[in-house]
């Protein structure tokens, strides 16, 4: 039977509406060790996390270095590169030494592979997880590699629960993430919410006149873009319009040529056609198998636009179901669910606007300070 988290982590709140323990300042000199830098061709919601995390700690005085796998883009606070996207993982404590010395924090970044940095940093450590990634390594490494996809799913857990973060805080993007952290043996005691924020989003464009729905992220295979145009062969003879994808990636030229009538692939595109496009949206969809927080989908809500995906950890945070947008349970639910709000007016823009409120707690301020409190926390409660 599947462990659940405390009700007191299965709802995130809003963050402006949490009550943030007094105690020490938090530490001065951060590092956050991650695999990417936001300036990666790779990149996505992990990285835009770290790097509002660290330019909001940065702006409060804070000294913050970002070591990371890949190129190292120019940024207002320290970025340095271990080595290649694979080779940083083993280089990353001598990279630690030779380029960084010391600090008040260390910050790791599990997105899948750890780095053990508890292992061999003698000093606070705090361990950031967006989702685990217990399903995507089958998804990832399939066939021959099958073997490998069992290995890294063991040492993720491993890592995780195990001797390597034992004395730790984690701090988990969402109750989704909370519970999966929970089921693998994490004491609930050790788990701190800290949710995503987004920007405020500015002028608002017009909503298209014409039926326009809008896929947004990295094209890989976790994401299920394939699904949506299989389901806008069955939509689009319904509810007419253009289907907009928006992202880049691995799956990128097979699903160019999976795509059917009415489907534009945007690419990579700027943050004001972002902007313009997630308001002219009549729904964001969202067909992702797993998230850890569902990042884009608050974007949207921001801007007034519903979102229908499936009920899945991270995106059922993301969406309050039949309240700022639906969650299917299949992939005819999820047709129907298209259709129903592409044909109802009505109940699309109750749902915008409620989407657009209760996004408005959700601001990268408020996660800066959430963060910035349980670092102070982590820094606390370690002991040599």
């Amino acid at each position: 039977m599947p462990q659940h988290v405390p009700s007191s982590l299965r709802t995130a709140s809003p963050p402006g509406a949490q009550r943030l323990p007094a105690g020490p300042p938090p530490p001065r000199r951060i590092v956050f060790l991650a695999h990417r830098d936001l300036g990666n061709p790779a990149a996505g919601g992990s990285e835009l996390l770290v790097d509002r995390l660290a330019d909001g700690l940065t702006r409060q005085g804070h000294q913050v270095t970002l070591l990371c796998g890949g190129p190292a883009a120019y940024r207002d606070y320290r970025v340095v590169s271990a080595g290649g996207q694979a080779g940083h993982y083993l280089r990353a404590r001598s990279a630690f030494a030779r380029q960084v010395g010391d600090c008040d924090l260390l910050v790791e970044v599990c997105n899948g592979m750890p780095y053990l940095a508890p292992l061999w940093h003698h000093g606070p450590t705090l361990c950031l997880v967006n989702h685990v990634h217990t399903d995507l390594w089958r998804m990832r490494l399939r066939g021959p590699l099958a073997p490998a996809a069992h290995l890294g799913r063991r040492l993720e857990h491993w890592a995780l629960s195990g001797v390597a973060q034992r004395r730790n805080l984690l701090v988990a993007v969402s109750p989704s993430t909370a519970n999966a952290l929970h089921g693998i043996g994490v004491d609930p005691a050790r788990i701190r919410l800290v949710p995503n924020g987004v920007e405020e989003p500015g002028p608002r464009a017009d909503r298209s006149p014409e039926p326009l729905f809008l896929a947004m992220g990295r094209l890989v295979e976790y994401k299920r873009i394939d699904l949506l145009l299989r389901l806008w062969e069955r939509v689009r003879p319904v509810t007419g319009g253009r289907l907009v994808i928006v992202g880049d990636g691995p799956e990128g030229a097979r699903l160019r040529q999976l795509a059917g009538a009415g489907v534009e692939f945007a690419g990579h595109v700027s943050e004001a056609d972002k902007h313009r496009l997630l308001c002219e949206a009549w729904l964001l969809l969202h067909p992702s198998a797993v998230e850890g927080w569902g990042l884009v989908i608050t974007e949207a809500a921001a801007r007034g636009t519903p979102a229908v995906g499936f009920d899945v950890p991270g995106v059922r945070d993301s969406v309050e179901d039949g309240v700022t947008g639906l969650l299917a349970h299949g992939d005819s639910s999820f047709a129907a669910a298209w259709c129903t709000l592409a044909l109802s007016t009505h109940r699309r823009e109750l749902m915008g606007k409620a989407a657009e409120e209760r996004a408005s707690a959700y601001r990268w301020a408020h996660s800066v300070r959430q963060f910035r409190s349980v670092a102070a926390e982590a820094v606390r409660g370690w002991a040599p």
